[in-house]
């Protein structure tokens, strides 16, 4: 069985936001191999560091002039500018089987139900702008992956999309398409309703 880039989610209310880009990666310094940028397909080059359970994979295996798949958990402020944070990289080569009739990465990615550039953001939706047709989510970290540091870490994600001001302060599970430095809403599930004071 083939593993997805991005897992399906263990329970109803799992927060989140993962996606999947094709790209090279390419540190800022030779030596210091966190700190880089994604260059996509288009060119576009996207602010990015590698995460440290995914580093040793980079020193070990990576060739900086190839293409990969990268496993990355996204931020942003606004819809200008996107920063990547590299988890994992998945490599469909790894996968395939003899018997496979999966002949090319984009058909793989297809029979996941999964394509270039798609993430999937989770949390509670606390912001709507009607006029300029924006979506801010909150994401909170489970408390399985909080530390001493991080009592109560949370992010939010600015994505382009349209809901209604009913939905305010439910819980939401977005597909979105990253198009250049914004995040594009494709579909979304309201999930349930929550409490202002419970977030």
């Amino acid at each position: 069985m083939i593993k997805s880039p991005i897992p399906k989610v263990s329970n109803k209310k799992q927060y989140r936001a993962i996606g999947i880009i094709s790209g090279i990666y390419k540190p800022h310094e030779p030596n210091i191999l966190n700190k880089g940028f994604i260059e996509d397909s288009n060119g576009l080059k996207i602010d990015a560091v590698v995460l440290g359970k995914a580093l040793h994979i980079v020193k070990k295996f990576i060739n900086f002039e190839k293409k990969y798949y990268w496993i990355v958990y996204p931020r942003n402020k606004d819809s200008k500018n996107i920063h990547l944070q590299i988890t994992g990289i998945w490599d469909p080569s790894n996968f395939k089987n003899k018997d496979d009739n999966i002949n090319n990465e984009h058909d793989l990615l297809s029979s996941l139900n999964l394509k270039d550039n798609l993430f999937s953001i989770r949390g509670k939706l606390i912001f709507i702008n009607i006029q300029e047709k924006e979506l801010i989510i909150k994401i909170c970290l489970s408390n399985k992956n909080k530390n001493k540091n991080q009592k109560n870490k949370s992010f939010k994600i600015l994505v382009k999309g349209e809901i209604s001001m009913k939905f305010i302060n439910s819980f939401v599970s977005l597909e979105v398409m990253r198009i250049d430095n914004a995040f594009f809403m494709e579909r979304f599930e309201i999930i349930d309703s929550i409490s202002p004071d419970i977030v």
